[in-house]
């Protein structure tokens, strides 16, 4: 199983299966980083900028661990392990999300720094990082997960419901 730098797991063997694409690759199949700059200079931008920044993984060219400037984020608002979906506490800012996003891939020193994230609750993302839960298990959520998202359902409602000024005055 891959580790992070701190040696702790992170709950697969092959980070590259959750890749759908790369965060910079516009609808047009150019490279956001070099247009940005966010590449640096270099041969690769060089090379980029005469093909009109066309990225060389949708040509078949490389695959994405190739890429100097890979990044492939979440914005799941679901588990991606045991299918929670997020349910956002706005009542009360203090409280913690119940998804986070899990590295599966950290960025390293070197010429190829790369970042894959997954989303997984705040449960799930807990056991693997304890090194026996895995991504791709079948699990179902958490109960004390379940209850979270419940009490934060409960109090959405009851901030939702209505009372007209004559039920709220206290009669004497």
């Amino acid at each position: 199983m891959e580790r992070a730098k701190g040696g702790t797991p992170v709950g697969i063997d092959d980070p590259w299966a959750y890749v759908d694409r790369c965060d910079y690759l516009t609808d047009d199949g150019r490279c956001r980083a070099a247009i940005t700059g966010e590449m640096g200079d270099g041969l690769t931008l060089a090379t980029l900028r005469r093909q009109g920044y066309a990225c060389p993984v949708i040509d078949d060219d490389w695959g994405y661990a190739d890429c100097c400037t890979f990044r492939c984020t979440t914005d799941s608002d679901t588990c991606e392990r045991c299918g929670l979906a997020e349910r956002r506490d706005g009542i009360s800012g203090d409280r913690r999300p119940l998804i986070e996003e899990h590295h599966l891939a950290y960025a390293d020193a070197g010429p190829t720094s790369h970042e894959i994230t997954v989303a997984l609750c705040r449960w799930c993302h807990a056991k693997v990082h304890q090194s026996w839960g895995r991504i791709d298990d079948d699990v179902s959520p958490d109960p004390a997960a379940i209850a979270e998202r419940e009490q934060r359902r409960s109090r959405e409602h009851a901030e939702l419901g209505f009372t007209t000024a004559m039920e709220r005055r206290e009669e004497p």
